[in-house]
């Protein structure tokens, strides 16, 4: 009985909503102007002047204990334009194309121009096919891209497949690969058990609070530590 449980309990865990996130870090690489100090200076890309050039970097991560296929990915941006990208699965040397639907839409026949409405699809959005997207992967997804003001550029991505929500978050600061909030949230609650140890086993006084200073100058760590352990047994139940 409480074998059947536990199996339909793992199978509930398995079987919820796929959660992806994704991350955007942006660089800019320089601007055009005419400075009265430093005199004119110029941006260019493939001879282009460019006003405003932007490195941008997505991190699109599956945080779900489930693997999917064929996920299609949409970037899009209104207030940038898009010139050059590239994604990657990180870790791996493999590099995603784009879809079908996508090339053949953007294809311009030999000896003629774009249309019109070609480049507005080039300039703002990317459809990418994602053949395997397992659990704890990351995408990175790169982009050249020309602001069309003077502030930071903003590109979202979009994905619409059966199971999955995605979520964007602003990029938290890190330590040891675990975000850095999580870890000091997790270490301070592993501080509570320390300190009811403490308190109940150890008689001194000194010794009690040099244990109890020195485990709260470093409460990151366990409770990084303790993240990442989570992980890979969360891992290996999800196969």
């Amino acid at each position: 009985m409480l074998s059947a449980v536990g199996t339909i309990l793992v199978n509930n865990f398995l079987s919820r909503r796929g959660r992806f996130r994704y991350f955007v870090f942006h660089n800019r690489v320089g601007i055009t102007t005419n400075d009265s100090v430093f005199g004119p200076v110029q941006v260019t890309w493939n001879n282009n002047v460019i006003q405003h050039l932007w490195l941008s970097t997505i991190d699109l991560v599956n945080e779900s204990m489930r693997d999917f296929e064929n996920v299609i990915v949409r970037a899009h941006s209104a207030d940038t334009l898009l010139l050059t990208d590239r994604a990657e699965v990180v870790g791996t040397t493999h590099i995603l194309n784009w879809t079908d639907e996508y090339t053949r839409q953007a294809a311009v026949p030999s000896g003629q121009k774009p249309t019109q409405q070609q480049f507005d699809l080039w300039s703002g959005q990317r459809d990418y096919l994602i053949p395997t997207m397992n659990r704890g992967q990351v995408i990175r997804f790169t982009y050249l891209n020309s602001a069309r003001s003077e502030n930071q550029p903003t590109i979202w991505l979009d994905v619409l497949h059966k199971g999955i929500k995605l979520e964007f978050r602003v990029a938290p600061p890190l330590v040891l690969g675990v975000s850095q909030p999580t870890a000091v949230l997790v270490g301070t609650i592993i501080g509570f058990f320390i300190i009811a140890v403490i308190v109940i086993y150890v008689q001194s006084v000194w010794v009690a609070s040099i244990v109890s200073f020195g485990y709260g100058l470093f409460v990151l760590i366990p409770g990084a530590y303790a993240i990442k352990t989570w992980r890979r047994l969360r891992d290996s139940i999800g196969g």
